[in-house]
């Protein structure tokens, strides 16, 4: 791998992400007018390369390609390159996911990798792409050579084909047929659940598995509203299970994004701000119906994590990375070796925390509790592996601060109040200090670094998670200030509807879906957030609510498990109209 003595247009960036890749060999743009116009002006096909700062395949991307002479060779000569955060520019993001959901008929990921037109028409999209053959036909530079030459020849052919993608891309935001949908919703949601759930170990689909605090919200929500079993069954072994260690950290807490297998053991390391805000509501609301001491303490360990790691100035940062000094989970994980005494030293066998001498992740060990194992047991001992990570350099942390995830934060903060009064001056604070730093006279930004230009407005997910976390401050202090201002956000979000929601308003227009992804959907939260404010001014929000409904009802219909915060936003509105549930109250 080789880096540049001089850099490239991403060094007056403020992105942590553009930032690590301003010493590439690739001569990258942001995404800017300069490069566009640059790229028509030289007729030269985009490559556009999206990722994050703690995207693991993001990294390997980098070092084996983009720093590598031939590859950089090949891009800088015949390709406009232009690299993206997608969590400063959510936005584009969105739409090209689109554009790869489109090419390859299944979901993408980071890094996502664009060839288009410099009139942005996609010809071509995959996501990591490997610099020597592996379990693929093509390399990396194979690709960019055969682009190249068929883009030089025959323009017009990948013009074309770019615009019959963009016109499928337009057809997923298409309404589908509208559909009479009330609270038996909740029969095809509970058996499209169901038939997913693992039993065993729970969770919701086959390995890679992610956490869908979506889905589980809304189980929780049936459970309160119908003291239906099976729904807080479901929420209860996935809650344990989650817990037993690699998914989650059992030394500094917190969650990893995704478990790569079944069984929530080996993760991919990243920990980023919304699972561990939004998986600490979960564990704390599911606390609170069962009074399970092991829920509180998982939520109380996540919130602290992100205090203590990802916090400055009650403002959080976005993410961590999952490698340190290019070795994945290389801080997360220990070597049977260094931590044998430590064992012998509590009388504790190794394999209460699965570890042997063989390892179990790349020969080292990741810590899992046995089934038999006593967590309070173990305490002393985890504690003494924590010291001994002190030790460690800790993988980089993305110092994004962006609206929704802290607005996420401290809805969790006001969550962990009702319990222990010591986060209520906290969840104050933290508000306080987000809308000191992002919301400006009288514009609400996306995000910000510490002592760098704030420029990017912000999106509907902004707006969205914001109220949420105002009407949480307002339910828990009854303070008039957040009531006000969850209603003028609203009023303010509510611009972004015109029978369905937009994303982004600017200069790159995309539409919100009401599908959950990584987090709940912006869309469905915004639905919810009318729901609950439209008492406080006299039904005002009734006809966004109710068009909201009616215009996606197509798409909640055919796949609740995959839109649960809409089949929720259903279940909250019939409520509030006195629907019945088969002859039980909602």
């Amino acid at each position: 791998m080789q880096i540049s003595n001089k850099p490239n247009s991403l060094i007056n960036e403020s992105s942590p992400y553009l930032l690590q890749h301003s010493y590439n060999l690739v001569n990258w743009y942001p995404w800017c007018n300069e490069a566009l116009k640059k790229a028509e002006k030289e007729n030269k096909p985009i490559f556009l390369s999206i990722g994050y700062s703690s995207c693991h395949w993001c990294h390997v991307m980098e070092k084996e390609s983009f720093n590598n002479e031939e590859v950089a060779n090949i891009l800088n000569e015949n390709f406009i390159s232009i690299k993206v955060d997608r969590e400063e520019h959510p936005e584009i993001d969105k739409f090209y996911q689109n554009v790869h959901i489109v090419f390859n008929n299944r979901s993408g990921g980071w890094p996502l990798s664009i060839f288009m037109t410099y009139d942005l028409k996609p010809f071509f999209a995959a996501t990591y792409i490997p610099l020597e053959k592996k379990s693929v036909r093509y390399t990396f530079p194979e690709i960019l050579r055969a682009i190249s030459n068929q883009y030089n020849s025959d323009k017009s052919k990948l013009t074309k084909l770019g615009d019959e993608i963009l016109k499928y891309v337009n057809l997923l935001y298409k309404i589908e047929n509208k559909v009479k949908i009330d609270v038996n919703v909740i029969d095809f949601f509970l058996k499209q659940t169901e038939e997913n759930y693992d039993i065993v170990y729970g969770g919701f689909s086959s390995a890679p598995k992610f956490p869908q605090t979506s889905l589980l919200d809304t189980l929780i929500y049936i459970y309160d509203k119908t003291k239906l079993n099976k729904p807080l069954k479901m929420v209860e072994n996935t809650l344990k299970n989650m817990s037993m260690g690699g998914f989650y950290d059992l030394v500094d807490g917190g969650f990893c994004r995704y478990s790569t297998d079944n069984i929530w053991f080996v993760p991919h390391f990243e920990k980023m701000g919304y699972d561990n805000a939004l998986l600490s509501q979960i564990y704390l609301d599911t606390y609170q119906i069962t009074k399970n001491e092991l829920y509180l303490e998982i939520a109380l360990k996540t919130i602290e994590f992100m205090i203590k790691k990802m916090q400055k100035n009650g403002l959080f940062y976005s993410s961590s990375d999952a490698d340190t000094d290019g070795i994945e989970g290389k801080y997360y994980t220990y070597e049977y070796d260094e931590i044998l005494k430590i064992f012998k030293n509590y009388n504790i066998d190794p394999k209460a925390l699965s570890v042997t001498k063989e390892g179990n992740f790349k020969g080292r060990n990741i810590l899992r509790l046995s089934s038999d194992s006593d967590r309070r047991e173990l305490v002393p001992l985890l504690n003494e592996l924590k010291n001994l990570r002190k030790e460690r350099k800790y993988p980089f942390i993305d110092e994004k601060i962006i609206t929704s995830i802290n607005s996420m934060m401290i809805k969790s903060l006001f969550k962990a109040a009702k319990i222990n009064e010591k986060y209520y001056i906290l969840a104050k604070d933290c508000l306080k200090s987000l809308l000191s730093f992002l919301y400006m006279d009288g514009i609400l930004y996306h995000c910000g670094v510490y002592n760098k230009e704030i420029k990017i407005r912000s999106f509907l997910e902004d707006y969205a998670y914001l109220v949420d976390a105002l009407i949480e401050a307002y339910q828990f202090t009854q303070e008039e200030e957040y009531l006000k201002l969850a209603i003028k956000f609203t009023r303010d979000a509510n611009n972004f509807f015109d029978d369905f929601w937009y994303f982004s308003m600017g200069e790159f227009k995309t539409i919100a879906d009401v599908f959950d992804e990584s987090y709940p959907s912006s869309a469905s939260l915004m639905i919810m957030n009318n729901i609950k404010l439209n008492n406080y001014v006299s039904g005002e929000f009734s006809d966004v609510i109710e068009r909201s409904i009616k215009n996606y009802s197509g798409k909640i219909s055919k796949y609740p498990q995959y839109t649960a915060l809409a089949v929720k936003c259903i279940l909250e509105w019939n409520l509030q109209n006195k629907n019945i549930l088969k002859g039980r109250e909602l």
